[in-house]
């Protein structure tokens, strides 16, 4: 396909292309580049969403030239694209990939990634603007900024804008992550550095702010007058894999909680922002980071679960104990299950529990957030068969099937007065059809067109990592002494039942 060949949007996608830009992906060889990035920037392209005048470069040690990475995204796209490749478009996309070897420590690449770039400039009409994605390990991070910010390509001017995406986990605890705002603030300005998270791609999270404050029936009741407590369940039936080496230095906690599992809940529980505007979202979002009390040494011991899974069975499978997979120190002490009570010191929150449970080998794959409601007055119903009013429940699914769940109580048909719930069920794909989607389209996008809505602030990491630090103290104190204490397939210790159990309540039981 020729260069000038225009790209039309579908009718059932709205929006403007991003402008001219190129991108640069340090790591490209890594599974990143082939299973998320490469598809989601050829979903925005099918979209009408990239511009024309756009190009990729991919830096990576792996010995390959221009020509050899066309060829390998050309055969890795067929295996993981999300619909069927056109291959004019394909060819046209293809035609802006380019490639330079090299090690991210190296700092003679970067000389040769400003040659480059200048060549993309004149051959795509990229006019200078360039955002980085780092698709490596985090000690990486600051190095790439530094040696970028020597050779002049993190400078903005003349109207050029220049922007990194830095993947989790940003710093492995609070003065790790400190430190790295700071190294990294020293070359780039806050609003030029993109924090992503792969979550907020998903268009259930999204949708969370559109349903809270575009629906007038929900809002009024959205506080502890009405709410009995919160459950966010973030839930994988695979166990570590090949990433025995990373999870023996993060585990459940240091993985999910800080960054996933806090954004789901600032969005869940933060105020109206005043408008849309990045920063605005930003703000109200780091106000509740801020507002969650962090345990004292005495809670940590009451409201925190840690487990690990040993051997078992999911889907009729043997799976292994975690200490039995590849790369797993045979006595390891790292948590793959993690659940918490934690509080919100607001005015709108105030008493109100937030529970949060995440694991791997658990029985089920899925990502929910559960606003459960108070109880109406049994009073009404004292002389009739009805033996106890079921709360209402609110249920945003995000993964698998994003969706959101009502379930409230009315009367089964007949001369007595007995109560049935009701499951009103909303399906994405059923009321606006399934569009093909990575969950990266949107967040690299946003990246192109200036948008840092669904990124992490600085502020906003270090309030996470404050959170949990109390909780890594103590952990690293006492040890577990019962590891493994859930077995592959189960819904994790008995522990974490007994969290809930002591207030008087128990997990939803989830059914997908």
């Amino acid at each position: 396909m020729a260069d000038d060949k225009t790209i039309s949007a579908p009718d059932t996608l709205s929006g403007q292309p991003a402008g001219p830009c190129a991108m640069v992906i340090f790591g490209a060889a890594g599974d990143l580049t082939k299973r998320k990035l490469i598809p989601a920037l050829y979903n925005l392209a099918k979209g009408g969403l990239l511009p024309q005048e756009f190009a990729i470069v991919g830096v990576a040690r792996a010995p390959m030239t221009t020509e050899d990475f066309r060829q390998r995204m050309t055969r890795d796209i067929r295996e993981f694209a999300t619909e069927k490749v056109e291959p004019g478009l394909w060819e046209w996309f293809a035609q802006r990939l380019h490639y330079l070897q090299g090690n991210f420590e190296d700092p003679n690449v970067y000389p040769e990634l400003r040659k480059t770039l200048q060549v993309v400039d004149k051959e795509h009409g990229t006019r200078g603007n360039y955002f980085y994605y780092l698709a490596t390990g985090p000690s990486f991070f600051a190095d790439v900024v530094r040696r970028l910010s020597a050779v002049g390509l993190i400078q903005e001017e003349n109207g050029r804008w220049r922007r990194v995406i830095i993947e989790k986990p940003f710093g492995c605890g609070l003065e790790s992550a400190r430190a790295l705002n700071r190294e990294i603030g020293t070359v780039l300005a806050e609003r030029q550095i993109y924090r992503i998270d792969h979550y907020l791609g998903k268009e259930t999270v999204q949708n969370i702010l559109v349903f809270r404050f575009a629906n007038g029936i929900f809002e009024p009741i959205w506080n502890r007058r009405y709410v009995d407590n919160v459950q966010i369940t973030v839930a994988e039936t695979v166990g570590v894999e090949q990433r025995g080496n990373y999870y023996e230095e993060a585990g459940a906690l240091r993985d999910m909680v800080p960054n996933h599992i806090f954004q789901l809940i600032s969005l869940t529980a933060m105020e109206p922002p005043i408008s849309f505007e990045a920063n605005a979202v930003r703000d109200e979002q780091a106000k509740i980071l801020r507002a969650i009390q962090p345990p004292t040494p005495e809670e940590v011991l009451t409201r925190t679960v840690r487990g690990q899974y040993g051997e078992g069975a999911i889907g009729g499978q043997r799976v292994p104990a975690y200490r039995a997979e590849p790369k797993v120190a045979p006595d390891s002490r790292t948590e793959t299950f993690v659940a918490l009570k934690l509080s919100i010191d607001n005015w709108r929150w105030a008493d109100v529990p937030f529970y949060l449970r995440t694991g791997k080998c658990l029985p089920e794959r899925v990502t929910e957030i559960a606003i459960q409601f108070k109880r109406a007055p049994f009073i009404l119903f004292r002389k009739t068969p009805v033996e106890h009013l079921t709360p209402n429940q609110l249920v945003v699914h995000i993964q698998p099937e994003e969706g959101i769940d009502l379930f409230f109580g009315a009367k089964v048909p007949g001369p007595l007065v007995r109560l049935g719930t009701v499951h009103m069920h909303f399906h994405y794909k059923d009321y606006f059809g399934s569009t093909p989607s990575t969950g990266y389209e949107r967040l690299l996008y946003d990246c192109m067109t200036g948008d840092a809505t669904l990124f992490q602030r600085a502020d906003m990491v270090e309030a996470g990592w404050s959170v949990v630090a109390p909780i890594f103290d103590v952990w690293k104190a006492l040890p577990p002494r019962s590891f493994p204490n859930y077995p592959a397939g189960s819904w994790g210790p008995k522990e974490a039942d007994e969290l809930m159990e002591r207030d008087g309540r128990q997990w939803r039981g989830i059914e997908t």
